[in-house]
Order: structure tokens, then C-alpha cells, then sequence
């Protein structure tokens, strides 16, 4: 079964088409095809391209713990390359099909980097979800903006957010990568979140420059994210701390985020190709 692995600053996906699958993608089988010991290693699989009604193409993101992940950022700029790649877009605009909703992407400097055009952030509980007593014990739709929500020893304050998957955003003076681990496993299946939640720690460099540190559901620490950049992105201008054209600093890397006035995402950043090949059978047996 043949696979393409490529990665964006450090978040790497394999990216499997369904014509070349030769058994259902079991939770089991993700897992094991993921694991960096026992099988390639990726932080996820994409399966595409698939038949679409409402777009040119349609992908389906998978983690590396079987679960499945309603968008991907970087997961999107990786499969846009593969694409480009294999013939089937030019440098012109095209729509895929996600479950967390339609994005646009478009070809730059011959696949390295690609633009996608990720959707609208909303910050209302019911969008995110996010469930709680922010009002008194009632369960009111409301923009998830400085709450705060305790975990352990600590309590922070943070803001929610989708772009069609779920983020928890939380602002600090100081990040580094130990907070996420420590903290990040714990708000990931918090149960202010009923479908879990991608968590950036956040840290406001200047009005056009943020730095995260990133806990992705379904996949642990990462090194970069595309979605976790623009919801990062999208709550520093939320709150005023930022202009609209927003660096975010990872440490996979950097991304580049507009955020329009209507709360629509540009995402810009690299695509790196890293090898193809062949799944092995005997990757499956006992």
C-alpha cells in the first residue's frame, strides 16, 4: 500500500489515497501505521482524495491515536502539496472538503508553500463546544472570552475558539515546552470541552507577533499546527493585543495568519516533501 510522507515545520502526516488502500483504516491499524517504533511515525494520516459534492476534493484527517480530526491546517497545506505533486491542481485556487468545512488553497513557490483560506473562527460556546456555569449556573450561549478554568495546582485564564475543530487559547507572560506537557494531556479531555481540545499556550511578542507552545488533541506535543495558529492568531486580535497580520512563532517553525475583518483566516506556510514508499503487510501481523 503506498504512502507519501511529508511534513510542515515539523507536524508530519502520511498522506495515503483511497484508491491505494487495501483494508479499512481501523483505530488499530492508524495507531500502529503512526507509532515511531513499530511503524513509519507521523503525527497523523490523511486519506484523500475523495469524492466531494461541494468541493474539487474531499480529505479525511485522522490522529495517530485512531481518532478522527475534524481540520488540520497543517495537515491541509501538506495534502494541497500532495495534489500539486501528483498533477491534479495548478497554481489557481481549489476547495477541499472537510468535516470541520470547505477551505480554499493555493499553490505558491512550486508546492513549498501553500495559502489556505481556513474558514471563520467563532468564540460561541456552542460553536467550540464548550459547556460550563459562566452565568450563574446556566448553560447561556456566550463568547468563551478570559474565563477560567482550573487544572491540577494551577488556574488559568484562557478564550475558546473553532475554526471547525475545537482550541483552547490560554495567554501567558512566559511559555515553554514542559507547560504543555504538563498541562496540555489534562485540558485536552477537560470537561468544560464534551468533544476534547487542541490547547495553545500563547505568548504576545508585539502586535504582529505571537509565540505558542501546542498540546493537539488526539496527537500530543506538536511542533506546529495550522489550526492552532490561526485560532492563537484570531484570539490575540480578539483581545486586542494584535493587529490583523500575525506571525505565529512554533517550534517546528512559523506560519503567517491574516485575520479579516469578518473573522475569516488566511494561513500561510511550508510544505517539505520527505519520502514515498510501501507499506509492508507484515507491518499488520502479530
Amino acid at each position: 500500500m503506498k504512502f507519501y510522507k511529508y511534513h510542515a515545520l515539523g507536524n508530519d502526516y502520511l498522506v495515503i489515497n483511497p484508491q491505494d488502500l487495501l483494508f479499512p483504516l481501523t483505530p488499530e491499524k492508524i495507531k500502529t501505521i503512526c507509532h515511531r517504533n513499530f511503524g513509519i511515525g507521523s503525527d497523523g494520516i490523511l486519506l484523500g482524495p475523495l469524492a466531494s459534492e461541494t468541493a474539487q476534493f474531499a480529505l479525511r484527517i485522522f490522529n495517530p491515536d485512531g481518532s478522527e480530526a475534524e481540520k488540520s491546517g497543517n495537515g491541509l497545506r501538506i495534502f494541497s502539496r500532495y495534489l500539486w505533486d501528483r498533477g491534479l491542481v495548478s497554481e489557481e485556487s481549489f476547495s477541499i472538503e472537510t468535516v470541520g468545512g470547505l477551505v480554499q488553497s493555493v499553490i505558491q513557490d512550486a508546492g513549498k508553500t501553500v495559502q489556505v483560506e481556513m474558514g471563520k473562527v467563532s468564540f460561541w460556546s456552542n460553536d467550540i463546544p464548550v459547556v460550563g456555569d459562566a452565568y450563574g449556573g446556566l448553560h447561556l450561549r456566550r463568547e468563551v472570552i478570559e474565563e477560567k478554568i482550573s487544572v491540577s495546582d494551577e488556574t488559568f485564564t484562557f478564550c475558546a475558539a473553532t475554526i471547525g475543530n475545537p482550541h483552547c487559547v490560554i495567554p501567558l507572560a512566559e511559555i515553554k515546552p514542559a507547560i504543555a506537557k504538563q498541562y496540555g494531556p489534562i485540558l485536552e479531555v477537560h470537561p468544560l470541552f464534551p468533544n476534547r481540545t487542541n490547547v495553545q499556550f500563547m505568548k504576545v511578542l508585539n502586535r504582529n507577533t505571537i509565540q505558542i507552545e501546542i498540546w493537539e488533541r488526539g496527537a500530543g506535543y506538536t511542533l506546529a499546527s495550522g489550526s492552532s495558529s490561526s485560532a492563537a492568531a484570531a484570539v490575540a486580535h480578539k483581545l486586542g493585543l494584535c493587529d490583523s497580520s500575525i506571525t505565529v512563532q512554533m517550534p517546528g517553525g512559523e506560519i503567517l495568519i491574516q485575520v479579516n475583518d469578518d473573522l475569516t483566516i488566511s494561513m500561510t506556510g511550508s510544505v517539505t516533501k520527505v519520502a514515498e514508499g510501501e507499506l509492508s503487510a507484515e507491518l499488520f501481523t502479530d
